[in-house]
């Protein structure tokens, strides 16, 4: 090829971006967090000056900024108004995506957005297409602050019958937040004592029901709201909404149901429930647990085989470009979707009679066996520093990776190296194993050259 000169002189060759969108959205979230973690460690940040210990600082800066929810020390009891503010502002951060929370700002300035910005917000929200992209933000703001005004006005009016209404209405912009935003965190041990949870509103079907419905929203994800709510005007459905609601609804009443078998007859958790109150328990855990991260009842007094149960939940997880974790519904969709398709010895995978692509049966496999030898290389690595049972550790680290927040009450007691092993995880889970792969390795040449088609024997 000619170079090109100018006054005698070549121009010089354009430089490659060293920034990658996927590095952007990985080193955006890690600055997050330090920012997060210095604040709460700040005296003001604690009640009665009492500064928090920088690796505590740093574990909830990274639970809150990753919309996890696991903690170590109670959010209501320990956090000052600041604090708790801090922590509110990293998981609506952390839930809209700070790209989303940047792409606005510059909106509201009349900036340009950039094609590199366009890349970046469609690297963020796992969205495939160009064109409506801005829109599509604009909507997810306009969604987010709508459910969650909604939300925090039907349990604030709940919450004032328990607590003085000022307080109540903190309440309910708190836990609206934290709750659609798949975060996790709540205040009731300043009223029920520490690590309470929502035990006291078990059999409250009001405050199940609102929950439910918050944590499903923030958990099917932005673009199935959008499709959703433009059905009445295309009258259609995109396979990817298709695919999730038929995943979230399946995966809901066949947990509630184990779970349901299991419990039963346990009296530490629902065998001392009326029949109502145990089908309500048992539809809240099966949600909460694919990445709501609250419990009504104690999840450490569950029979084993329940607490496997939500392992699983929790590392499916919720859908792509929603607030919450896991290898995604729409992965397990396809898994499933290939052993079926083997079994019946067809070579496609077909949903909705939709064919996918072969890219997308490589990258859920991908994606699956990623994560699940991060999670099992983790729960062994803890297993080796702490003494504790396999299947704890193994539930909290599912709990990280999947950004589920649920616990088994020993997060509070593990070492400083496991608090950081577990902050590293939770990183992974919110941005991703793959987008973490991507940042850091080259772009791929396209191949040249095909070899020969080989065979080995399977089975």
């Amino acid at each position: 090829m000619q170079n090109l000169y100018r006054g005698g002189l070549p121009l010089p060759k354009p430089q490659k971006s060293l920034l990658t969108p996927a590095k952007v959205l990985t080193f955006g979230f890690a600055l997050m967090i330090i920012i997060g973690a210095f604040l709460l460690s700040l005296p003001p940040a604690s009640v009665g000056g009492r500064k928090l210990d920088l690796i505590d600082a740093f574990f909830t800066a990274t639970s809150a900024t990753c919309v996890t929810g696991l903690t170590v020390v109670d959010t209501g009891t320990h956090f000052s108004l600041f604090g708790q503010i801090v922590i509110l502002l990293l998981v609506q951060i952390g839930g809209l995506g700070f790209t989303t929370i940047g792409t606005l700002i510059l909106l509201a300035f009349n900036r340009r957005i950039s094609l590199r910005d366009r890349l970046l917000l469609q690297e963020a929200l796992n969205y495939h297409q160009m064109g409506g992209l801005l829109q599509l933000i604009l909507r997810i703001l306009a969604y987010s602050l709508t459910i969650e005004a909604v939300g925090a006005l039907l349990l604030a009016a709940r919450f004032s019958y328990d607590m003085p209404v000022g307080q109540a209405f903190y309440y309910g912009i708190f836990h609206s937040i934290s709750i659609f935003n798949n975060g996790g965190f709540d205040l009731f041990g300043k009223i029920h004592g520490p690590f309470s949870g929502l035990a006291e509103y078990a059999g409250d079907p009001y405050v199940n029901i609102v929950v439910m419905v918050l944590i499903f929203l923030g958990g099917i994800g932005f673009i199935v709201i959008s499709d959703l709510l433009g059905y009445r005007r295309t009258r259609r459905l995109a396979l990817h909404t298709k695919v999730v609601l038929t995943m979230s609804v399946i995966l809901t009443v066949v947990g509630a149901l184990l779970l349901l078998l299991n419990e039963d007859g346990n009296p530490d958790t629902f065998g001392t429930m009326n029949w109502m109150d145990r089908v309500f328990a048992s539809l809240f855990h099966s949600v909460s647990s694919r990445s709501g991260g609250v419990s009504t009842v104690t999840i450490a007094n569950m029979e084993q085989s329940s607490q496997f149960l939500l392992i699983l939940l929790m590392f499916i997880g919720a859908a792509p470009g929603s607030t919450g974790g896991g290898i995604k519904v729409t992965v397990f969709a396809i898994l499933l979707g290939a052993m079926y398709a083997m079994i019946r010895g067809k070579e496609d995978i077909v949903f909705f009679r939709q064919r996918l692509s072969k890219g997308s049966i490589i990258k859920a496999i991908t994606q699956t066996w990623l994560a699940t030898f991060l999670v099992v290389f983790v729960a062994m690595t803890l297993s080796a520093l702490e003494d504790r049972s396999f299947l704890a550790l193994l539930f909290e680290t599912t709990s990280a990776f999947a950004t589920a927040g649920l616990s088994l009450d020993l997060t509070p007691r593990l070492t400083d190296i496991s608090k950081v092993i577990l902050c590293i995880v939770m990183f992974l889970g919110r941005i991703g194993p793959l987008t973490l792969a991507y940042a850091f390795t080259s772009k791929s040449k396209k191949e040249l050259l095909k070899y020969p088609e080989g065979k080995i024997i399977i089975g």
